[in-house]
């Protein structure tokens, strides 16, 4: 059994969530001006999880549809197919292995309820996520591409 637990942000935790945006390590690689509002927690094709380890609230981890936007990088995938983002919120978690550690049982879950592909779109300098998605089985399917939400290198994982 995992020690992680994914579940639904509520409104008490926008204030959570947007403190983590705040945090120094975040605006390196995240839309740290974006806010999280009740609006967006309740998105019909995206579903958010705050991820917890023995009960404690750390990161956030978000799947959805790639086929719900007109023209994203992604479209082109089996229908059922989720992106993926994340990030750590908690400082102190950082550099832990945790990172891999829920993206890899995140991905068991997804690919349990049907996803036939995942895919993960990082920055192309953000070597270290690069590393970890590598480490839970994503590959690099194409160039660097520049995208609405900037610079992405695509990566993607089949079941």
């Amino acid at each position: 059994m995992s020690i992680y637990r994914f579940r639904r942000p509520n409104i008490e935790d926008l204030d959570l969530l947007n403190g983590w945006l705040q945090k120094p390590h975040m605006s390196e690689w995240w839309d740290v001006e974006s806010v999280y509002t009740a609006d967006k927690l309740d998105q019909p094709h995206v579903v958010i999880r705050v991820v917890e380890a023995r009960g404690f609230p750390f990161a956030l981890m978000q799947d959805y549809d790639v086929h719900a936007q007109e023209g994203h990088h992604f479209a082109h995938l089996p229908p059922g197919s989720r992106g993926l983002d994340q990030f750590i919120g908690e400082p102190a978690m950082l550099g832990l292995s945790h990172g891999p550690a829920f993206i890899a049982q995140r991905m068991a879950e997804l690919f349990a309820d049907g996803a036939p592909v995942l895919a993960v779109d990082p920055h192309p300098d953000n070597t270290r996520a690069i590393a970890a998605y590598r480490k839970v089985g994503f590959g690099v399917t194409g160039d660097p591409l520049m995208t609405e939400w900037g610079m992405i290198l695509p990566m993607e994982a089949a079941r």
